[in-house]
C-alpha cells in the first residue's frame, strides 16, 4: 500500500510539475510579445519603405501619424538628434533613418521573406543600390539616376531578381511620388524609363504588402500642392 501511495503521489507531483511549467511559459511568452511602434507620415517614401518590410515579414505593429509643427515627445525623445521620421521603437528601443530601420527588421525576422541576399557581394551591391536610391532619387538629377536604376534592374523582374529585395523595398515608395514629379516638372518617367516603370507596375500588381502600403498619386499630388501653399 505505502508502494502504491507513493506512485500516485509521484505522478501527481509530476503532473502539478508539468501543468506549472507549461503555465509558466504561457505567461513569459505573453510577457515576451513584441512592443513596435512606427512614427511615421503616411506621405513619406522613407516611411513606406518601412511599411514594406514589415508587411513582408509579417510583423504585427502600431503606427503612430506624427505632425511635423508638433512633434511627438516620443519622436524628439527617439531621434533627438534629427527629430525625423521613420522611427521604429522595438521593446522601447528606438531605430532611426530608413534603411537602417529595413536592414534591422530583415535581421530580426530572418526566418521570412528575406530582403539582403546572403552571399556578401551580393550584399554589398544591394547596400549600394539602396544607399544610391536614398541620397539621388527626388533630386534634380532625377531621370539620369532612374537610368542607372533600370540598368541595374535589367530583364530582372525585381532587382532582388525573382522575390522583391532589399533595393524594390527602398525604391518603390517613390514612385507613388512619380506623377506629382511628371506633373509639375512637364516630362514622362514612362517615356525615358519604360523598364523601370514596369517593373513598378509589377510590383504594385503582385505585392500586396506594396499595394495596401503606396497611397494613390494623386492623393501624393494633392498633398504636394497643399505643401506648397503654405
Amino acid at each position: 500500500c505505502v508502494c502504491v501511495c507513493y506512485i500516485l503521489d509521484s505522478n501527481i507531483y509530476i503532473k502539478l510539475f508539468t501543468f506549472l511549467s507549461i503555465l509558466l511559459t504561457f505567461k513569459y511568452i505573453i510577457k515576451m510579445k513584441d512592443e513596435i511602434i512606427l512614427l511615421d507620415c503616411w506621405a513619406s517614401s522613407y516611411g513606406m519603405s518601412v511599411k514594406i518590410a514589415l508587411a513582408e515579414k509579417g510583423v504585427e505593429y502600431e503606427c503612430r501619424e506624427e505632425n511635423f509643427q508638433d512633434k511627438s515627445p516620443l519622436l524628439l525623445q527617439s531621434n533627438h538628434i534629427h527629430k525625423t521620421i521613420p522611427v521604429l521603437v522595438h521593446n522601447g528601443k528606438p531605430i532611426c533613418e530608413s534603411l537602417i530601420i529595413v536592414r534591422y527588421i530583415d535581421e530580426v525576422w530572418h526566418d521570412k521573406s528575406p530582403l539582403l541576399p546572403s552571399d556578401p557581394h551580393q550584399k554589398s551591391q544591394a547596400l549600394f543600390w539602396a544607399d544610391y536610391i536614398d541620397k539621388k532619387v527626388a533630386k534634380k538629377e532625377l531621370i539620369e539616376v532612374l537610368r542607372n536604376l533600370e540598368r541595374e534592374l535589367g530583364d530582372k523582374p525585381y532587382f532582388g531578381g525573382e522575390n522583391v529585395g532589399f533595393v524594390d523595398v527602398a525604391l518603390v515608395p517613390f514612385t507613388s511620388w512619380f506623377y506629382t514629379y511628371e506633373t509639375r516638372g512637364h516630362f514622362s518617367i514612362e517615356a525615358e524609363c519604360p523598364k523601370l516603370m514596369s517593373w513598378a507596375k509589377r510590383c504594385i500588381s503582385e505585392r500586396k504588402s506594396i499595394a495596401k502600403t503606396l497611397p494613390h498619386p494623386h492623393k501624393i499630388y494633392e498633398y504636394a500642392l497643399d505643401l506648397l501653399r503654405k
